[in-house]
């Protein structure tokens, strides 16, 4: 059936009972490595750590990392000399080059364990996962489980922890070559790039606080540029609904988005893939969280050196769900409820909601970056 993961199920399934009997060994300088997920963007930027202390570890290897269409041409400039190799889940054509290659001599999950599955399929001689998945299937496939961390701690160096030793360098916006794009937006003069957008309807914030916001970067001599992902034009319009503005309402590439924030004084997202791409630019940026939580998603040490900012209300009381990636994990407070009925519910964004402008134009005025053409204090 079109657009079904069925047929991807049994391939990987049946590939992976008949090669479980293939050697398995660790090799101690693996040629071969693979990055296996399917994450959104926002989690796929945040393994990056992983990638830069794989090629610290073993410069000469070949990394691979499994990514969604959209995201490849991100990593077409090959950050750390990692491939990018474009995967969809309902495409067993995405599978096949993976499988006509060399065997992996180590594949690595850090995320969702499922994904051991396939790497079995592929005949990876070593696969190494993070412990705590459920149901405990995801796991049969796994050669070596690692502690997950037992304190906060950001996603970038949770996913460090499948490969020993020694943190990379942090991260600097020029370990990243910009990829190319046809679609790149021009604007004269300076601008800030106020991104509506969110994977969630919860992690919207309200039109008024943008506009609220505009107003006071425009003050400064800030041009700005409003933008969306597909889909939420209406978000737009709530926020700028005489469009006489720079409006991006879902029509640039991830590759184009990327050149839009490369050339901006600032962005302000919510806690969403775009803030992501932001840090990894190097844009001076600011994420609003709601639902979210500003420790897994923060920068860690990797990301330390980028002009960067969270604003929250933490502790927030119904932002108290502990699972991250199906594990329980004592630490973690998020919420991933839809709007409906409480208490299981969310009735109102109240976490966002509790976000103040004068918190997100405290947040800007305490980068010490010159995002109005002067140092700030």
């Amino acid at each position: 059936m079109a657009g079904s993961r069925a047929p991807m199920r049994f391939v990987v399934v049946t590939l992976a009972m008949l090669r479980w009997g293939m050697r398995r060994q660790a090799q101690p300088t693996p040629r071969r490595i693979l990055i296996l997920h399917h994450l959104l963007l926002g989690d796929t930027l945040m393994v990056t750590g992983l990638i830069a202390k794989l090629r610290a570890r073993h410069p000469d290897s070949e990394i691979v990392m499994t990514v969604p269409r959209a995201y490849a041409p991100l990593y077409a400039g090959r950050p750390y000399g990692v491939i990018a190799h474009p995967f969809d889940s309902r495409d067993v054509g995405t599978l096949w080059p993976l499988l006509r290659g060399p065997r992996f001599d180590l594949a690595v999950l850090p995320a969702d364990n499922r994904w051991s599955w396939l790497a079995r399929a592929l005949g990876a001689r070593w696969i190494v996962a993070l412990e705590g998945d459920r149901p405990a299937h995801k796991n049969w496939p796994v050669d070596e489980l690692r502690p997950y961390s037992q304190t906060p701690t950001a996603l970038v160096e949770t996913a460090m922890l499948l490969q020993s030793g020694n943190a990379p360098p942090p991260y600097r916006a020029a370990d990243w070559p910009a990829p190319a794009a046809a679609d790149t937006p021009v604007i004269d003069g300076e601008y800030a790039v106020l991104h509506v957008g969110a994977s969630s309807r919860l992690k919207q914030w309200e039109p008024a606080r943008w506009r609220a916001l505009a107003q006071w970067l425009s003050a400064r001599g800030l041009q700005i540029a409003w933008s969306c992902g597909p889909g939420e034009d209406a978000l737009i319009e709530a926020v700028a609904p005489n469009r006489g503005e720079h409006v991006f309402a879902g029509n640039l590439s991830l590759a184009a988005m990327w050149h839009l924030l490369a050339t901006a004084r600032l962005v302000v997202a919510p806690d969403t893939g775009i803030a992501h791409l932001g840090r990894v630019v190097g844009v001076p940026t600011v994420a609003l969280f709601g639902p979210g939580s500003a420790t897994i998603c923060g920068p860690g040490e990797f990301f330390s050196g980028v002009p960067y900012r969270a604003v929250t209300i933490d502790p927030f009381p119904c932002r108290d769900q502990t699972i991250q990636f199906f594990r329980e994990v004592s630490w973690v407070r998020r919420c991933e409820r839809l709007f409906g009925a409480p208490p299981d519910r969310c009735a109102r964004a109240l976490c966002m909601e509790a976000i103040d402008v004068t918190a997100v134009i405290a947040a800007i005025e305490a980068m010490s970056v010159g995002i109005f053409g002067q140092e700030t204090s």
